[in-house]
């Protein structure tokens, strides 16, 4: 399939790799450093938790619902003031980092939540009753017991990074789905958007076995 490709078509496809990886590898990993403790907040908050406080953990989760519940595409455009605020464009690979970063922090927070709620609680009496802080708690018993959870659900998320950062293409957000939608859809290169579509398709598998990987030595540790 490669071989009828031109020498700055191939440079095209390694450019606009190069530029989906940085969009889901720089949003996956801002949203996880908001995500997580989002996810720890709602958990320590949450009826039964060391912290519960019912109003708080309902306004930063309506917050999230509100978050997770907008279709990507029109967040993408939604918020485009605030992306020209932050990158100074609203057009482009770091553009498109904005909102991929708005995407995924919440939906990092509540696969870190449900991880969270998986810990047996009678490690964390254990832990209080031996005069433990929560900020003990939280690093020596929560994250690490729930540390399997995290990473596939972090897993989950990059993949899904992945979908909306081709979405995001269409709107000259750069990347393979800009390149499948220029050159594939729009000047008729079936070629080019198979191509896109397999280079996608391995790039997903490749995240996903990492993962997985990561998961089962968590687990095995």
């Amino acid at each position: 399939m490669f071989e009828n490709f031109s020498q700055m078509m191939l440079e095209l496809f390694a450019t606009s790799l190069w530029e989906t990886v940085i969009m889901v590898g720089v949003s996956g990993v801002v949203g996880a450093l908001v995500g997580i403790p989002l996810g720890v907040f709602l958990r320590l908050t949450d009826v039964g938790g060391i912290l519960q406080n019912g109003p708080a953990n309902k306004a930063v989760g309506g917050v999230v619902n509100a978050a997770r519940s907008t279709p990507f595409i029109i967040l993408l455009v939604a918020i485009i003031p605030f992306t020209r605020f932050i990158v100074g464009t609203s057009i482009g690979t770091w553009a498109a980092v904005v909102p991929l970063t708005l995407a995924a922090a919440p939906f990092i927070a509540r696969l870190v939540e449900t991880a969270l709620r998986e810990v047996d609680n009678g490690l964390v009496e254990a832990a209080q009753s031996m005069g433990a802080s929560t900020w003990q708690i939280v690093c020596k018993v929560l994250l690490p017991e729930a540390l399997p959870g995290i990473v596939a659900g972090l897993t989950i998320s990059f993949v899904s990074l992945t979908g909306y950062s081709a979405m995001a293409g269409a709107v000259g957000g750069g990347g393979l789905g800009d390149l499948g939608i220029r050159y594939g859809y729009q000047r008729f290169l079936p070629d080019v958007m198979l191509a896109v579509v397999v280079i996608l398709i391995v790039f997903v598998q490749l995240i996903q076995s990492l993962g997985d990987w990561a998961v089962r030595k968590l687990s095995h540790r």
